[in-house]
């Protein structure tokens, strides 16, 4: 197999086309898929549209992760509701959380939440995220977090303001008794997120399964570590353009 062309970065100030939103989309649906963070045809992944207006795009509502394609995703205005013709239904009651966030986050292109075992065991455990590894330091100071008040619909406007004032300007946030959420400029950043925040909580599960006493590093080192990342509207590119080529390479039809 010849060898890819290298990464060109990005440019930051680059505004994507629909086409360009829904192929990223729909790549990180089936990411969502093949790495196991899935819950059935439940929790969304959306994205804002470029242009004028609240347009974002979301799956059908019905269909796997491992289903969606460019084409089949819905545009929905920013109550969730079709703002196009489509065969398949659309969950406005899924999107509440989306849509809080799209409205009062300009930076939040992509908005990406997860019911995952490990995301959940963590979002009931009272101390949440431990910086027990060098991905977890990562998200010091970065993760959210925002008290359980029932399934999120329609009929708790108010807790829209409240999660978006718990999410700040962080990029992460874990929901209690819930699930995670990570934001980002482009689908690629939240999908960084997303992919680490769920790896660190698959650790913490792990070393806390051991039974053994954990050991957590000085606060100057996890901050230390924290600013080793790096941050900014390219975050994650990287990655992702590995990951495109995988999917380009086994399951060419998600650009369909």
């Amino acid at each position: 197999m010849p060898l890819p062309p290298p990464p060109v970065r990005p440019d930051p100030n680059h505004v994507p086309s629909e086409r360009e939103v829904r192929e990223d989309l729909a790549a990180a649906y089936r990411l969502i898929a093949h790495f196991g963070m899935t819950d059935l045809v439940f929790t969304h992944l959306s994205a804002r549209l470029p242009g004028e207006g609240h347009r974002f795009l979301v799956n059908p509502y019905g269909m796997l992760f491992e289903e969606i394609t460019a084409s089949s995703l819905v545009v929905v205005d920013a109550e969730g509701e079709p703002a196009q013709e489509t065969a398949w239904p659309v969950n406005p009651a899924g999107f509440v959380i989306h849509s809080a966030v799209h409205r009062e986050r300009e930076d939040a292109m992509c908005v990406m939440h997860t019911h995952t075992l490990a995301g959940m065991a963590v979002a009931a455990q009272q101390g949440a995220l431990l910086p027990l590894n060098q991905i977890s330091m990562e998200f010091d100071g970065r993760v959210a977090l925002h008290d359980y008040e029932g399934i999120a619909a329609d009929d708790n406007l108010s807790e829209r303001e409240r999660l978006v004032r718990d999410l700040g300007d962080k990029p992460c946030m874990i929901l209690r008794h819930h699930g995670l959420l990570t934001v980002g400029h482009t689908v690629a950043e939240a999908f960084y997120w997303m992919y680490y925040l769920e790896q660190a909580c698959r650790i913490q599960l792990t070393a806390q399964s051991s039974g053994a006493a954990l050991a957590l590093p000085s606060t100057q080192t996890v901050q230390r570590t924290r600013n080793q990342f790096g941050t900014g509207p390219t975050k994650g590119w990287l990655p992702w353009q590995a990951l495109r080529r995988k999917l380009d390479r086994e399951q060419p039809d998600y650009v369909a």
